[in-house]
């Protein structure tokens, strides 16, 4: 972030890097929130560390986060417990706090209450990474896409490379799996064979060979370099080889 390496960082040096230049959404509100403290004070935690407010400043800041948030009557609700609160208000708690010291980038994990989170980027001119198996959300949201499967980034791109020019088997995959309205066929939506490989063990090869349909002997000694499609379009695939044989891309099978 920044030029700086996270995982180069002190304990001390992460302690200010967390919330103040980074924060994250997580997924469930209800066990993240601490059920002993109000949500003022939970968002008064941060600004008092991080932005060396006093008690009375972070909390009028507080009251101001829950407004942006569009959590009602917030003068009142500030001094509530996490369980007096709805579902989506406790999301939008967690967005208030994550938000609270204008961080540079976002990670939410949950494609929840997205046209708050569009808004509030607007507003914060803050970053956002939404982590999600949700392709619907994607397609609305990002302007960047990166695909990972067992841990490594497969390919990455434009909402538009990732969406219509696709090179990589398991982003193929994804694709295939999202129902679509205009479809009237009865087909059933695909489904990929066998099982993830397991990450405690060393991986060497390409780690969806086991489940690539397209899968050729080097995809099982070897994991692929990435190539460069475009300045912005990178794929880490053997089906990328000079010599590999040419395949149905997903958009050949579509216009089947």
């Amino acid at each position: 972030c920044n030029g700086k390496d996270v995982m180069k960082m002190t304990d001390k040096e992460l302690y200010k890097f967390r919330g103040d230049e980074i924060s994250m959404i997580f997924q469930d509100p209800m066990t993240s929130l601490n059920p002993t403290m109000t949500i003022g004070k939970q968002i008064m935690e941060s600004l008092i560390i991080h932005r060396d407010m006093n008690k009375a400043e972070a909390r009028k800041e507080a009251i101001r986060m829950l407004e942006m948030v569009k959590i009602p009557s917030p003068e009142s609700r500030i001094d509530n417990y996490p369980h007096e609160l709805s579902g989506g208000m406790r999301q939008r708690v967690m967005i208030a706090i994550a938000l609270a010291c204008n961080p540079k980038i976002l990670i939410a994990i949950q494609a929840q209450i997205m046209d708050l989170m569009r808004e509030l980027k607007e507003k914060s001119n803050t970053a956002i990474i939404l982590v999600t198996h949700d392709l619907g959300v994607v397609a609305n949201f990002a302007d960047r896409i990166q695909v990972m499967y067992a841990g490594q980034v497969v390919e990455r791109g434009t909402a538009r490379e990732i969406f219509y020019e696709s090179k990589h088997p398991y982003t193929w995959a994804l694709l295939s799996s999202v129902p679509k309205v205009t479809n009237e066929s009865k087909e059933e939506l695909y489904a990929l064979k066998g099982t993830p490989p397991d990450l405690l063990l060393p991986l060497h090869e390409c780690p969806f060979a086991s489940r690539c349909e397209y899968c050729m002997g080097i995809c099982k000694e070897k994991n692929p370099m990435e190539t460069s499609l475009s300045d912005t379009h990178k794929v880490s695939c053997w089906l990328q080889h000079p010599k590999a044989p040419k395949v149905k891309s997903f958009y050949d099978k579509e216009a089947k």
